[in-house]
């Protein structure tokens, strides 16, 4: 199961970190799917940080910086998948 729970704002290709705007809770470990434009991919969530500060949970309406996997786009879902 899929919950939406943010979307991305910004991207650092240089760096790959995504700057999501969430919705719901997100903590490091949880598994989480990223899609728009005809992609997607999943991973877990290693680190996050909220104003170059590592943090372990975060919660609705904060704005983080997330290491992605894969480059995203402006405007591509957040969905955290259900264990």
């Amino acid at each position: 199961m899929e919950k939406e729970i943010g979307k991305v704002t910004h991207f650092f290709g240089k760096i790959s970190v995504a700057v999501i705007e969430l919705s719901d809770e997100l903590r490091v470990g949880d598994v989480i799917k990223i899609v728009g434009r005809g992609k997607e991919f999943t991973q877990t969530v290693s680190s996050m940080q909220i104003e170059h500060k590592n943090i372990e949970v975060a919660k609705a309406g904060q704005t983080i910086g997330l290491k992605v996997d894969q480059p995203v786009k402006e405007g591509d879902i957040v969905y955290k998948v259900e264990q």
